[in-house]
């Protein structure tokens, strides 16, 4: 039976898709909370990294994870130039939450380069994770940023990375690259369905409430 273990660190989120004994991580947290991770990590027998975008709260530790365990880092290809510089992909918001949290974000974004890990692979629509053990796809879900991407585990389970976030309640996430891609996608999310749906900031939820 897999089982989604939720690792949280302040206001972030990553996630351990596992069976109990192997598992793929989604999402590695920023540097402050890497203790945190690898040591549910160590539990068990690291298959693969997944990037849901490339922000440093989802993606700071993911080198240096994937040298520990020896695994790749999975990512779009339309993300991978966040590595080199955030202004790739400028960010706007929506609301008054989106507002201040733009603004707690933008100079933090700026000043934490994500590094680059040696060992990427690219995934995209429909992508199978088979290979590493687990019933899961990749699904595409931009507008936060251009390869943002999710994680449906067994049709149950399906992670967001920063699609939708739940800060105060669910919804569309407060701060986007594009935001009618943005809106586009959690459309595509609320059309899945029955699944339990991961954010990448705030406590879990069933699908469609947002």
């Amino acid at each position: 039976m897999t089982e989604i273990k939720r690792i949280k660190g302040g206001t972030d989120n990553c996630y351990l898709v596992t069976d109990g004994t192997k598992a793929i991580l989604v999402d590695t947290a920023s540097r402050q909370n890497l203790d945190q991770v690898t040591a549910e990590c160590d539990k068990y027998e690291m298959k693969l990294i997944v990037l849901t975008h490339v922000h440093f709260d989802h993606a700071e530790n993911a080198a240096e994870l994937s040298g520990r365990y020896g695994i790749p880092v999975a990512v779009h290809r339309k993300d991978e130039e966040l590595f080199e510089s955030y202004d790739r992909q400028p960010m706007k918001s929506s609301g008054p939450v989106g507002r201040v949290v733009l603004g707690l974000s933008l100079k933090v974004l700026r000043n934490t380069p994500v590094k680059r890990p040696e060992n990427l692979v690219y995934v995209r629509e429909g992508d199978d994770l088979g290979a590493y053990g687990f019933d899961a796809k990749i699904l595409e879900f931009p507008g936060h940023t251009l390869g943002s991407v999710g994680v449906d585990v067994e049709g149950k389970h399906l992670i967001v990375g920063d699609a939708l976030d739940n800060w105060i309640r669910p919804g569309v996430a407060h701060l986007f690259h594009d935001r009618g891609a943005a809106r586009k996608s959690a459309e595509k999310i609320r059309a899945l369905g029955d699944r339990t749906v991961y954010y990448g900031h705030g406590k879990p939820t069933k699908n469609g409430i947002f």
